[in-house]
């Protein structure tokens, strides 16, 4: 194997996880933490320049996501957003009969969201999903009623890395008459997402996963699709949104949205999925019974994930992190509750596959010595902890 140059002491491929902030993000930032800055809501000068700045940062997001300016109402992150979002369209409206339909591979804040508003009401229809963990969009066809009030599903999965049809589910929504919430967390900016042009109506994003600072996040709403409010106060944000916005983080937001594009017209995602394609390749070959999960083509172009039988992945974990390499089992979310990957599940891996389930998310600042460092160190571990995994001779 031609290595890309010395290895690195520590690699990092949890951008999945945790993004670093970009350099160039923090210096936009630090005028607005250091310096005296007003209230975006205060009638004085000093407010006047606060909401400018506010403004901007939210022209910024929509250029991203592709759709108006007025539609983008900034968060806490992604998992208030896909609240507001699904709360705010199901619980609008009284008593009425409502129904969602969602997918068993989305994120937790989507999934335990549903469950929690069938106890408010609601019906909730929980679509399969393919081996590549891909949504039929004649399922969603087919499921649609006329007590449907919201389709929501991701752009792509944060554990295997899958893109779902976004514009075909979006033409069957759209001709429905049914708002369509996409979770594009991990997907704007790597591949294509334009809300207005797909047929998008809701589009949630997160300001780390741009590398930006962590805290913060969008919503993006047409205009026409009404939510109820689920944070009451003063009115910010179009009064779906109140409290006193964090201006410095927004700011970051914005500048990191408007980096993620320009980088996006310059080769920024091919480049990723060339590293990507080179550790999916070389990896498949050094060890065996290494799947990897998702899809191969159909596929986040800085995401590889794999199941490995005969290992644990938090002792692979581990051993990786002992010798410099940051990586993950999955969602960080998810990590969280110790529970069985709900995605492998509903991809239908085994147990002991889903006991050896890896992730490894590349970023901004990966390098082909990085990768191969990573080829260098993992297929011994694996091989050692599967020799020491057999059972004794007699």
């Amino acid at each position: 194997m031609e290595h890309g140059g010395a290895a690195p002491d520590r690699v990092y491929l949890d951008y999945a996880g945790f993004s670093p902030v970009d350099p160039r993000v923090l210096a936009v930032m630090r005028p607005f933490l250091e310096a005296g800055i007003g209230n975006p809501s205060a009638s004085h000068s000093l407010g006047s320049e606060a909401r400018e700045s506010l403004e901007a940062a939210r022209a910024k997001v929509a250029r991203l996501v592709g759709g108006a300016a007025p539609g983008v109402i900034f968060t806490s992150g992604a998992t208030e957003a896909n609240n507001l979002a699904i709360r705010g369209v199901a619980l609008r409206g009284g008593d009425r009969p409502r129904h969602i339909v969602t997918s068993a591979a989305e994120h937790i804040s989507v999934l335990n969201l549903c469950r929690d508003l069938e106890k408010a009401g609601c019906t909730v229809s929980i679509l399969p999903v393919d081996a590549e963990g891909r949504v039929d969009p004649e399922a969603v066809r087919r499921v649609l009623r006329p007590e449907t009030v919201l389709v929501s599903i991701g752009a792509a999965c944060a554990e295997i890395g899958t893109l779902q049809p976004l514009g075909d589910i979006a033409r069957i929504t759209r001709a429905a008459g049914v708002p369509f919430h996409v979770d594009a967390v991990g997907a704007l900016g790597r591949v294509p997402v334009a809300g207005d042009a797909v047929g998008l109506d809701l589009v949630t994003l997160s300001s780390n996963d741009l590398y930006g600072p962590p805290g913060a996040g969008a919503l993006w709403v047409r205009p026409g699709i009404k939510l109820l409010p689920q944070m009451l106060g003063g009115g910010q944000e179009g009064g779906y949104r109140s409290g006193t916005e964090n201006l410095p983080a927004l700011v970051g937001l914005g500048v990191a949205a408007e980096l993620m594009r320009a980088e996006a017209g310059h080769g920024e995602p091919a480049r990723l999925a060339a590293l990507r394609d080179r550790f999916v390749g070389a990896l498949a070959a050094s060890i065996p019974d290494c799947r990897l999960t998702g899809s191969r083509v159909d596929r986040l172009p800085h995401h590889a994930s794999f199941v490995l039988r005969g290992v644990k992945a938090d002792s692979v974990l581990l051993d990786l992190d002992l010798c410099g390499v940051s990586a993950s089992s999955g969602s960080a979310c998810a990590e969280r509750t110790g529970t069985p990957s709900h995605v492998l599940r509903a991809i239908g891996c085994a147990p002991e596959e889903i006991e050896g389930s890896l992730c490894f998310t590349l970023g901004r600042w990966s390098t082909l010595a990085e990768v191969d460092a990573v080829l260098d160190r993992l297929p011994p571990i694996v091989a050692r902890l599967r020799a020491l995994a057999l059972p004794a001779p007699r």
